[in-house]
């Protein structure tokens, strides 16, 4: 859509307005929506999105500045790096920097664990499946009274269970 105040460059802001229940609608190239006088709602607020990242990390202590910093060793990433940047050098961060990161990684996800998809399989697919296995047997033992087949079916399935903890 092309600018409704220039006709030239195509509209990056959109502005709605609602007076008196009519609502209008206007459509501004960037430079036209400065011109105008519109900017960015979160102009003032003198930070980006990568300052919001950064400042979710813990920052590193004093003693982290000296010339014993602890860099990844594939990318020479310091935690400070990652703390001013908000972005994590390489995949091999997360190992070096587990410690530091691991509290922010809580706060942000409230877990360490992942609880979505799991792959075709995947070892914790066969231990899924392992799990239902034991759960129809073990009601199965529960039907025909087996209550020494169910004990040791229970058994085999808190085991399996408290692996994960």
């Amino acid at each position: 859509m092309l600018c409704q105040n220039c006709g030239k460059q195509e509209a990056t802001t959109h502005i709605k307005r609602i007076v008196n229940g009519a609502a209008t609608e206007l459509h501004l190239c960037g430079d036209c929506a400065r011109s105008l006088g519109y900017q960015s709602a979160f102009s003032d607020f003198g930070f980006g999105f990568s300052d919001m990242l950064s400042s979710l990390f813990e920052p590193a202590g004093i003693g982290a500045l000296s010339n014993s910093v602890l860099r990844c060793e594939k990318c020479g990433c310091s935690f400070n790096d990652i703390v001013k940047s908000g972005k994590l050098g390489c995949a091999d961060c997360y190992e070096t920097f587990y410690d530091k990161l691991l509290p922010s990684i809580e706060r942000i996800h409230g877990r360490t664990r992942h609880v979505g998809k799991i792959a075709n399989g995947s070892p914790i697919q066969k231990k899924n499946t392992k799990l239902e296995e034991l759960k129809e047997k073990l009601q199965a033992a529960v039907d025909v009274q087996d209550y020494e087949t169910a004990a040791k079916l229970r058994d085999e399935m808190k085991s399996l269970s408290e692996e994960d903890k």
